[in-house]
């Protein structure tokens, strides 16, 4: 393999040639009026060993739940806890694949709900919730008993990694991210089986899998096309298994050099070998998520990337022997920074409550009622997934591609990055840098040069931009 490393090194030394013309970005939440109901909040109730928030027992709760992978069902059977725990208490559960759309009225006219799990396509901004002082500080739910163990704190329950997310400029915690996700390459054991290969620890394998994949009729490749920001779940921790975690952090800090980086037009320069070659299954841009994964799970395709919700989401039309499997993205060569393994994992569904919620207490509690062990069973068995609290698998027979999953968390190890823009600057991230810089390369109107000098002045306009609150590692 010597001879094609140094070529595949080589190609990081071309000069980036012209952008594209901008995709028009999708409507963030850019204005939050501070709106009416100042003074709309239910009073508190009494704290006590058995209510350690002060919950008022008999004040009515309201929760946005966002209506996608993981579904609802979830939230329901804890919003059954709340309302066992306080009788007298009203709850009302909606739910939404549009939170942005639905919701933001309510935040700009002030009357939001109590609690709201921020998330899908149309998933508001954090970095301006965050910045425009619209979210509540959750350090009081931290610092509160667990639901299991009055002598431990909610926050001592939590996976590595889970209240840092929250936190954007110093010590509040703004988000707490129940599900734990996997990113990462996902595939079908007894596809590859089929095809009599391993899966790929680098690049030129990849692609010799891809090619012995097309002869057979099977594309190498799919991927959501319609939201291309899929893509980084695999691209970016591929970066930074390249160049090391300091690639991510420029780009997280919007760096005047971030998409400049060698590592970057590495990764950006394998992936579009891919569509060169003809391993992308073909209509992939025209394909959402769903339709993309129905084409994975009937073999089509080889490989997709995605997240852990993904075994939930797509089981409908997921054979039985499928069995699913996700691996940490192919490295380039030996000349990576980081070893095999490095994975993408991180707190995913971020549930927020809004500040200017009539009922915060109890739109934290019932968070803490979510973070107990029952609740973190429950949601691990019905969508095969993992939670933010630190265990809630023990008994439990995990699916393939949750256990799968598990497995990728231990060959990790301490190799597990988490790239921020996402949930600093949900705009530049989905709309400029996914659709209309990765999007279009792997839709070959864009070449690798030009997504990266695209990518660079998106990620520049942010960085001027004093509209747009700007965090830093």
């Amino acid at each position: 393999m010597g001879s094609t490393n140094v070529n595949r090194r080589d190609l990081i030394k071309r000069s980036a040639a012209a952008g594209l013309i901008a995709v028009p970005a999708v409507g963030a939440l850019t204005s939050c009026a501070s709106g009416s109901g100042e003074d709309n909040k239910v009073d508190k109730g009494k704290k006590t060993k058995d209510n350690p928030l002060g919950v008022n027992k008999s004040a009515p709760l309201e929760i946005y739940i966002f209506d996608g992978g993981f579904g609802t069902k979830y939230a329901e059977d804890a919003q059954a806890v709340y309302e066992k725990n306080f009788p007298k208490a009203k709850t009302k559960l909606k739910s939404t694949q549009k939170i942005q759309s639905v919701l933001q009225p309510r935040f700009n006219g002030g009357t939001p709900p109590d609690l709201i799990d921020n998330s899908g396509a149309e998933q508001m901004d954090m970095g301006v919730l965050v910045g425009k002082k619209q979210l509540t500080d959750l350090t009081e739910l931290l610092d509160a008993p667990s639901i299991d163990d009055p002598n431990k704190k909610v926050r001592d329950t939590l996976r590595p990694g889970v209240v840092e997310m929250g936190q954007f400029d110093g010590n509040p915690v703004w988000i707490l991210y129940y599900a734990y996700t996997v990113y990462g390459v996902w595939y079908s054991q007894k596809a590859l089986d089929k095809l009599d290969v391993e899966y790929p620890e680098t690049w030129d394998d990849m692609l010799s899998v891809c090619a012995k994949a097309k002869k057979k009729g099977i594309a190498g490749w799919t991927y959501a096309g319609k939201h291309p920001y899929y893509l980084p779940f695999s691209l970016y921790p591929f970066m930074a298994k390249i160049g090391g975690t300091k690639v991510l952090e420029a780009i997280d800090n919007l760096e005047p050099d971030a998409w400049k980086q060698p590592a970057v037009k590495a990764a950006l320069e394998a992936y579009y070998e891919l569509y060169k070659k003809g391993y992308v299954l073909d209509g992939t841009p025209g394909l959402d998520h769903i339709e993309s994964q129905t084409a994975w799970n009937e073999g089509k395709a080889l490989f997709i990337p995605n997240g852990s919700w993904v075994e939930n989401e797509a089981k409908k039309t997921t054979p039985k022997d499928f069995d699913m499997r996700v691996a940490a993205p192919s490295g380039l060569d030996s000349g990576d920074e980081l070893p095999f393994g490095t994975l993408w994992a991180s707190g995913g569904e971020p549930f927020i409550v809004p500040a200017k919620a009539k009922n915060p207490t109890g739109g934290m509690e019932q968070l803490r009622i979510m973070l107990g062990e029952k609740s973190s069973k429950n949601f691990t068995k019905q969508v095969s997934s993992l939670t933010s609290f630190d265990g809630g698998t023990d008994g439990l027979d995990l699916p393939p591609g949750l256990k799968s999953a598990v497995g990728a968390l231990d060959k990790a190890g301490k190799n597990i990055v988490n790239p921020r823009i996402q949930d600093w600057y949900v705009a530049l991230q989905k709309e400029k840098i996914g659709v209309a810089c990765l999007g279009e390369m792997m839709a070959g109107r864009m070449t690798p040069a030009e997504a990266m000098k695209k990518a660079q002045q998106f990620t520049d306009e942010a960085r001027e931009d004093d509209s747009i609150t700007h965090y830093k590692h």
